[in-house]
């Protein structure tokens, strides 16, 4: 299957976050073939290159099996990986009275919206992303503006 997203690493590794945030991924060969699915052309090394550039880690699940994590224990590490998500992702944003509205690149909306929800910023109630857009409910119209000069600032970086 193929699509029209950019094949570049950081595209990539975006979407790396974002398959791991929504499957239970235990072998690089899972997610190889993931990311195969969703249109790159991706070889094992690659995908162990960039599980090592992402210092993604395994850790237990629920059912007990082992699956790829993002780290909290490096959070400003991490954080730096979602604005650089949220960078490469994001074509621009407004605020309709508490929603932040924001913009993406065809099929990337769910990656960067994986990384708002992992920044856990403190007016955000929740996320709704489709293929190039993220509905973000926040406490107030006053919260959308703060979330949305918080994502500006990611943006501007």
């Amino acid at each position: 299957m193929t699509n029209n997203i950019p094949k570049t690493k950081k595209i990539r590794q975006a979407k790396i976050i974002e398959i791991i945030g929504k499957y239970n991924i235990s072998t690089q060969e899972e997610l190889a073939d993931h990311l195969r699915n969703a249109g790159f052309d991706s070889t094992q090394a690659t995908v162990s290159r960039d599980i090592r550039e992402l210092q993604l880690t395994k850790a237990v699940g629920a059912g007990g099996e082992y699956k790829y994590i993002i780290p909290d224990q490096a959070a400003g590490a991490s954080e730096n990986k979602f604005e650089r998500v949220l960078t490469d992702a994001t074509v621009g944003c407004d605020t309709a009275g508490n929603l932040l509205i924001v913009k993406t690149y065809s099929g990337m909306a769910n990656a960067a919206c994986a990384a708002i929800d992992m920044m856990k910023w403190d007016d955000v109630v929740g996320s709704l992303a489709g293929d190039d857009t993220i509905f973000i409910a926040c406490h107030s119209p006053e919260g959308a503006i703060a979330v949305k000069n918080k994502l500006s600032s990611v943006l501007k970086k």
